[in-house]
């Protein structure tokens, strides 16, 4: 038997152990509560982008109706079943300025109800709520960031029942983002 034909039968039985061994062995993993699959869901960005004109465009405004009006399509049109679960806010929700604790708010107009409000209702249809914020001085739509607000925007969206937050990175220095403050 030539050299060449013998490696090749020694490399044939190695892969065949290897296959074989693998079938045989219980496969392991992490048992930490994270999925294997990517979170699932639904963000307006690509759809609605800033639109916050919701006087002429009331239908496709960024706003408290369009965000009710997609849990209520997620959760009754299969999406919930097929695995989304997340019904996600992106830019341009919120007031241009903090209210006078340096806390984010939510558009009094297009939200009246509030954020809490909306993730109760997202939540009351089996559904994930995530919102967008912004590492730098101002999001992408010109609207307050985090940076000088880390700990506070924290705690906003946990007071409001965020399960999913999206980080941006627009008018943030690349020197702040191992720092935060």
């Amino acid at each position: 038997m030539s050299i060449n034909v013998s490696v090749f039968l020694v490399g044939r039985a190695i892969l065949f152990a290897i296959i074989f061994t693998s079938c045989l062995l219980k496969i392991l993993a992490l048992d930490n509560g994270l999925t294997r699959t990517p979170p699932m869901g639904w963000l307006s960005w690509e759809r609605f982008r800033c639109n916050v004109d919701c006087k002429n465009d009331p239908n496709n405004c960024i706003s408290e109706k369009l965000f009710m009006d997609m849990a209520d399509k997620m959760a009754s049109g299969g999406y919930k079943k097929a695995g989304y679960e997340y019904v996600i806010i992106d830019d341009c929700w919120s007031e241009k300025k903090r209210d006078q604790n340096g806390r984010l708010q939510a558009d009094k107009n297009r939200f009246p109800s509030g954020i809490k409000k909306l993730a109760d209702y997202i939540h009351s249809k089996g559904l994930k709520f995530g919102i967008y914020g912004d590492f730098g001085t101002l999001t992408c739509g010109g609207y307050p960031g985090s940076i000088y607000y880390l700990e506070a925007d924290a705690n906003t969206f946990a007071e409001w029942g965020v399960d999913y937050f999206k980080m941006d990175g627009c008018y943030a220095e690349i020197e702040q983002f191992d720092e935060g403050k």
